[in-house]
């Protein structure tokens, strides 16, 4: 059993949960995950670990409650325990110093985002970091990230706070060359916003007689439909340079110019119909508690 520590709401159906899992702190690196399951029997939810603190034996996750398994994880108050913290698992974050370095995340991808670009930093790069959200009251992390970055910039669709559209904006303002140009791009998110980061950052034509620009090292990291996340299953499959692999095993993190976004997309989008049949399960039994406990 993993006690949970102290569990935060960031933002609407994000939370900040601190779990005891000392092993799993001692052992973590920048871009590796856990599979965490509330209880015997639940599902299995793969979840970036976005800190670690080996002495306290403590680690950090950040949650988006949207499906049955996240919301009971996130439902688990400080003091009570989770059934099962596995891991770490994947590959971590292949880390140099590039320079300039653009830190992408999009709605709750900011949380993935998050240790990647403190690494980053740590590791000597100049971290530019953009958060993408729908409003101001779902952007979560800036002040966070704003320890460790040269700057953040933040994008919401509705302009109720900082550049109005998606992180696509500011993206282009880096390449354009009224914002630092990045050396390199990471970028954490919904699948559609990945692959325009991609496609903005591959080799560019020049206009005007301008020499073409070349592209820019760009990492994605994949959330894919993932089971056992030892590469057994196959479930997390994904084709990278017309190969397949295995988030799980050979990710999360691959070369977004290589990735294909439109198998991933399809293959996310498999178990729509049982995600919300076990969603609606869900707020039933809650429903019937309340009535329970009002009896």
């Amino acid at each position: 059993m993993y006690k949970v520590i102290s569990n935060d709401k960031l933002g609407p159906n994000v939370h900040r949960l601190v779990v005891s899992a000392p092993r799993v702190a001692k052992a973590r690196r920048a871009g590796q995950f856990v599979i965490v399951r509330k209880e015997e029997g639940a599902e299995r939810i793969p979840l970036t670990i976005g800190d670690a603190d080996p002495q306290a034996g403590t680690i950090t996750l950040f949650i988006q409650a949207v499906g049955a398994g996240t919301k009971r994880i996130v439902a688990t108050p400080a003091g009570e325990s989770l059934r099962d913290v596995a891991g770490p698992l994947g590959l971590p974050t292949h880390l140099e110093k590039w320079g300039n370095v653009a830190c992408i995340g999009g709605g709750v991808g900011t949380a993935v985002l998050y240790p990647l670009a403190k690494a980053l930093a740590e590791e000597g790069n100049k971290v530019y970091t953009v958060i993408g959200a729908r409003s101001a009251e779902q952007v979560i992390l800036a002040d966070e990230l704003a320890e460790f970055s040269e700057k953040v910039f933040i994008a919401t669709e509705d302009g109720s706070e900082g550049r109005k559209g998606l992180v696509t904006v500011v993206l282009e303002e880096m390449l354009s060359g009224d914002l630092p140009r990045p050396d390199a791009v990471f970028a954490v998110g919904p699948v559609p916003m990945m692959a325009a980061v991609a496609e903005m950052t591959r080799l560019r034509q020049g206009f005007g007689g301008q020499a073409r620009q070349a592209a820019i090292p760009t990492i994605v990291s994949l959330n894919a439909i993932m089971i056992d996340g030892t590469g057994m299953c196959g479930g997390c499959r994904v084709t990278v340079g017309g190969e397949t692999k295995f988030t799980c095993v050979d990710g999360p993190e691959f070369d977004a110019h290589q990735v294909d976004f439109d198998g991933l997309r399809n293959r996310l989008g498999m178990y729509r119909e049982q995600e919300a049949a076990a969603l609606k399960e869900c707020k039933l039994a809650k429903q019937l508690d309340e009535i329970e406990e009002a009896e």
